[in-house]
């Protein structure tokens, strides 16, 4: 019997592959919160499946996403990443990246952990829609628009709260698998 997907990731395995092992699973780590959070601002403006193309070497050339080393790159890291290939090369989304490391290096001192933080906003449970079909999925919530304001004011750049809702989904804070979805939980 085949399994039945939400209808957006049917374009290839690549797509398939995260949508089953990832897409809506709740993630509590917080090395993993922020490889989604650098992931998802470098798609601003862009389509997933090109962030989810280049991930392998985003990871590579962010040090696999950690935020304490990411924290301190100075010029001539930035100048590294400017003329790497693998990645996307926007100047102000690579600043971005290190200085909400730096941000959440704060989030942490404050709360204990960023994961600590971030599932406070929705009481620790991921809030499930229950969407019929992909006309149900929304791009922005008022929760998305309370956390994306609130990172904000914390000093967190490309946080607006489209990104922020597709962190909360990639995350597992809302479960928006269709209903038919062999994946929901």
């Amino acid at each position: 019997m085949e399994k039945i997907r939400c209808g957006w990731c049917e374009k290839d395995d690549l797509y398939r592959t995260y949508h089953d092992e990832e897409w809506g699973r709740p993630v509590y780590d917080d090395q993993t919160i922020f490889e989604f959070l650098v992931l998802e601002s470098f798609q601003a403006g862009l389509s997933w499946y090109t962030i989810l193309s280049k991930r392998d070497n985003f990871r590579k050339a962010f040090d696999g996403f950690d935020y304490k080393k990411i924290s301190v790159y100075q010029d001539e890291k930035i100048e590294e990443l400017m003329n790497d290939s693998g990645i996307i090369r926007n100047k102000l989304k690579i600043l971005a990246t290190v200085n909400n490391a730096r941000r959440f290096l704060d989030v942490q001192k404050e709360f204990g952990s960023f994961s600590d933080y971030i599932w406070g906003f929705i009481g620790g449970t991921p809030i499930d829609h229950m969407p019929k079909n992909l006309a149900d999925i929304p791009s922005v919530t008022d929760l998305s628009d309370a956390l994306s304001k609130d990172l904000k004011n914390r000093g967190f750049k490309f946080m607006g709260s489209t990104v922020v809702y597709a962190h909360m989904q990639a995350t597992g804070m809302v479960n928006d698998h269709l209903e038919n979805c062999f994946i929901r939980w």
